[in-house]
């Protein structure tokens, strides 16, 4: 097949105003997009994260690209050929910045050397590359046989032929007051040698310079321009020949290696964020993707967001793991309060996000669900716009959930319902988990009411533990084991002798 695309294998493109999905700002998914872009804005990369792709097939494309890309090699030279683009278009855009027709036309030549260069080099060294991903091979083919081409050939051949004409121009500047003339070189002789040896004579010693430092800037001032137009007049014939390559080279960018450009720094902006967290012994991996649910897992994976937060102040990244197997569907966290349950969820959401892109995913081995939409519900502050109060929005947002939800649907909870009574909550909560667990949705749930935790052969328990020696710190592990809301409390009571044991003890002493 035909290649057009190192990101879409189907040749399918984003959409440049594509928006965010609605979960990004619950999952802090915005935040992990905005650290990977950040420097990068001019490629308008972030609607390549906004959007999964529909295949495993994809997925298993970008994860060759991703492979290939470890070659530090490669990696590097990628990166040399994305500065080279960069500065051509620079060149590009200064052209439409300048004033002077004859000084947009040299910058306009200068960029088309720089691409032609660049594109010449690329598939040269490309071709030395052990590459294994059909998305390399295939640019590879599509290059070699673009700079092979004879348009491509005939345009570097006419902007050699040009720069060196141009190079040969020679010509005298006259200045007589403010008169200045501007001569064609015809072998003219240069005095200022002879000049210097006639009053070398007379030098004693090191003597005072009166140079002045002349300012250069990308702009011309009009004088210049004038003596560049003189210039252009005392040659028409190579003038005019410019004049018609920049008319006709307008577009010179080839759109395919245009994209491909554009296209790659989705690989190396995601390889440059998680090589900040690498050092400080984080892993990542390939996740196997699955269209089954039978068994979920993923182990020593941790929440993108917290973990650059982390890493830049140099303090610990807890990992954790999680696996559903069987009939097992719905993960329900329970434990106190700051123990880590939220950013939990939020990294089970983030995971399947960036698995669907085709990243590597924070962890050591990973198998995650092919999923159609993820759903999220986590508690907002009320809103007086909206004429409602909380639990008719927490009520209202979650019959659009169920309604909108399928069995291929990922579903995150956070601390729904808490704003009615715990009686209440109980009861809104469990014909929840009845519609989701009917649904057959994977779900991963916070929650305080420990009777969601055994609802059924569906779910399980997972709690947030503390150090056992001082229940008041906080392990941030999160645990499979059964829910017990009186654990936290009886650790507490028994650390400041509080149990019903102790008083007994001290009131029949």
């Amino acid at each position: 097949m035909r290649f057009t695309s190192i990101l879409f294998h189907d040749g399918r493109r984003t959409h440049d105003t594509l928006a965010p999905p609605e979960y990004f700002p619950d999952l802090n998914c915005d935040q992990i997009v905005d650290a990977i872009t950040a420097g990068k804005e001019d490629y308008n990369l972030k609607p390549f994260f906004y959007e999964c792709v529909k295949s495993i097939p994809a997925i298993d494309y970008r994860h060759a690209v991703f492979r290939d890309l470890e070659n530090p090699s490669l990696f590097a030279r990628v990166t040399t050929f994305s500065q080279e683009m960069h500065d051509m278009r620079r060149y590009v855009v200064q052209v439409n910045k300048l004033h002077y027709r004859e000084q947009q036309e040299g910058w306009f030549l200068d960029a088309v050397e720089r691409y032609c260069k660049s594109v010449s080099a690329f598939a040269e060294d490309l071709s030395k590359m052990q590459l294994s991903s059909a998305g390399f091979l295939g640019f590879l083919d599509y290059l070699a046989a673009y700079v092979a081409s004879t348009p491509f050939k005939e345009l570097q051949r006419e902007t050699k032929t040009l720069k060196a004409e141009l190079a040969k121009v020679e010509y005298c500047i006259l200045i007589n007051g403010d008169r200045v003339t501007v001569l064609n070189y015809d072998s003219q002789p240069d005095f200022s040698a002879e000049v210097a040896n006639t009053f070398e004579k007379f030098a004693q010693g090191e003597g005072k310079s009166y140079r002045l430092n002349f300012k250069t800037t990308e702009d011309m001032n009009h004088i210049e321009a004038k003596i560049l137009e003189f210039v252009a007049k005392l040659n028409p014939r190579l003038f005019s020949a410019l004049d018609e390559y920049c008319r006709r080279n307008a577009v010179f960018l080839d759109e395919t290696v245009a994209s491909f450009d554009r296209e790659i720094q989705f690989y190396v902006s995601y390889f440059d964020y998680i090589a900040r967290l690498k050092p400080a012994g984080l892993l990542f991996c390939y996740p196997e993707i699955s269209e089954q649910k039978d068994d979920i897992y993923s182990y020593e994976c941790f929440d993108l967001a917290l973990g650059q937060k982390l890493v830049e102040s140099k303090a610990q990244v807890v990992c954790n793991d999680f696996h559903l197997s069987g009939c097992e569907r719905v993960l329900v966290v329970s434990g106190p309060n700051q123990g880590g349950k939220t950013t939990f969820v939020r990294m089970f959401g983030q995971l399947h996000h960036f698995a669907k892109l085709g990243c590597p995913i924070p962890g050591r081995a990973a198998r995650l669900f092919f999923f159609d939409r993820i759903f999220t519900q986590f508690e907002r502050e009320e809103k007086v716009e909206n004429l409602r109060g909380k639990l008719e929005d927490d009520l209202s947002r979650m019959r659009h959930l169920l309604t909108e939800a399928t069995d291929h649907s990922i579903i995150v909870l956070n601390e729904v319902f808490t704003s009615t009574t715990l009686q209440d909550e109980i009861f809104l909560s469990s014909k929840v988990m009845d519609q989701i667990i009917k649904l057959g949705a994977l779900c991963v749930w916070v929650t305080f009411v420990d009777e969601l935790a055994s609802f059924g052969s569906q779910t399980v328990s997972m709690v947030s533990s503390v150090v056992p020696e001082n229940p008041a710190l906080r392990t941030f592990k999160i645990v499979r084991r059964p829910a017990d809301g009186l654990a936290y409390a009886m650790a507490i009571a028994q650390k400041y002798n509080v149990t019903y044991e102790s008083i007994k003890k001290r009131i029949g002493s």
